[in-house]
């Protein structure tokens, strides 16, 4: 009975702490997603409230409701189709009110796309994101 319960107990703390990943793998996974255009994954990481910030290139702008982010995600995803991902520096901080992620990262299909990213968490969702494209970024594969 004993070792029946400690099996239990050890899986649950294993699936338990899965299910909480770190900010900084959310945002890499949430990258991942940007570069193989899979719009569905890209959308389940924001907030209803989420903001984003499209600092540069044809799609500049600020998008305030997630139909405006998905629409512009699906843009994005249908110019550029499928890219390689690099994803250079990736920092975290965090406190018990949330989490920013900062990474700079390049997409690369015909011609690079290098972005310095700013990645706001609260309650483990984006609540703004900034895509900052910066032609002169240096990005060492650090991931």
């Amino acid at each position: 009975m004993f070792k029946t319960f400690t099996f239990a107990a050890t899986a649950l703390t294993l699936a338990a702490g899965s299910a909480f990943a770190a900010p900084s793998d959310d945002a890499r996974t949430h990258f991942q997603a940007i570069a193989s255009g899979d719009t569905q994954i890209v959308m389940r990481a924001y907030a209803d409230q989420a903001q984003l910030n499209w600092v540069g290139g044809p799609l500049d702008g600020t998008y305030a409701t997630t139909d405006a982010i998905r629409g512009t995600w699906e843009k994005f995803g249908k110019a550029v189709g499928p890219l390689k991902l690099t994803i250079g520096s990736i920092e975290e901080s965090a406190n018990p009110k949330g989490a920013t992620v900062s990474a700079n990262v390049v997409f690369e299909g015909k011609m690079p796309i290098k972005v310095r990213y700013v990645l706001t968490y609260r309650e483990g969702k984006i609540v703004s994101e900034t895509w900052q494209i910066d032609p002169k970024l240096a990005v060492a594969a650090a991931y």
